[in-house]
C-alpha cells in the first residue's frame, strides 16, 4: 500500500538539472559586446583632447574679441567725456558773441548821445539776459522773501517792523545754473526791534 499514491497528495515536480558550466559557455564573455559598441561610439583620448583644445581656442578667441570691444567702448566713452567737457560752453559762447559785438559797436560809435548809449545798453542787456536764459542761468532776486542760507548770503541784519529774518535789501543778485546756486544773493535781512 505504500506504493499507491493517494489522490490527495500533490505530484512532485521533476527535478531540473542546471549546469553552471553550460550557462557560462553560452553567455558572451563579460564586456566583449559592450566594449565593442563603446569602442565604436566613444572617441579616443586624443580625439577628446583635440576637441577640448578646439573649444578652448574658440572660447579664448571670443574672450579676446569681447575684451577688445570693451576697450573700444571705454575709449569712445572717454573721448566723448573729454569732448563734452571741452565744448560744454560752446552754445553759451555762441550766445555771448552778439553781446560782445553790441558792446564793441557801442564803443566804436562816434557822436553818440546819452540816449543812444542808454538804448544800446538796454538792448545789449536784453541779449545778455536771453543768452543766460538759453544756458539755464536764472537770477536769484529774493526781495521780500524769507532768508534761505542755501540761496542767500546775509551780510548784515537791520531792525525792522516786519517779520524777522526777511530779506529787506538785495545788494547783489544771485544766480543759479539749472537750479544749482553758482552765486548766492548778497542780502540784508530784518531783525526784530529791540525793546
Amino acid at each position: 500500500m505504500q506504493d499507491k499514491q493517494t489522490p490527495d497528495a500533490p505530484e512532485q515536480a521533476p527535478a531540473i538539472d542546471v549546469h553552471p558550466a553550460d550557462d557560462a559557455a553560452t553567455a558572451s564573455p563579460p564586456g566583449n559586446t559592450a566594449a565593442a559598441s563603446e569602442a565604436d561610439t566613444m572617441p579616443s583620448l586624443e580625439e577628446t583632447l583635440r576637441q577640448a583644445e578646439l573649444k578652448a581656442s574658440e572660447h579664448h578667441d571670443a574672450w579676446l574679441r569681447a575684451k577688445a570691444e570693451t576697450e573700444n567702448v571705454r575709449r569712445r566713452a572717454q573721448e566723448d567725456i573729454a569732448k563734452a567737457s571741452k565744448f560744454a560752453a560752446e552754445k553759451f559762447a555762441q550766445a555771448m558773441l552778439p553781446v560782445k559785438d553790441s558792446l564793441e559797436a557801442a564803443l566804436n560809435a562816434e557822436n553818440s548821445t546819452v540816449e543812444n548809449l542808454r538804448s544800446g545798453v538796454e538792448l545789449t542787456l536784453k541779449q545778455l539776459t536771453a543768452a543766460f536764459e538759453g544756458a539755464g542761468l536764472a537770477v536769484i532776486d529774493p526781495m521780500g522773501e524769507k532768508f534761505d542760507p542755501n540761496l542767500h548770503q546775509a551780510i548784515s541784519a537791520q531792525p525792522d517792523d516786519g517779520e524777522p529774518n526777511r530779506v529787506i535789501n538785495v545788494l547783489q543778485r544771485g544766480y543759479s545754473l539749472h537750479e544749482r546756486v553758482i552765486r548766492p544773493a548778497l542780502v540784508i535781512v530784518s531783525a526784530p526791534k529791540a525793546g
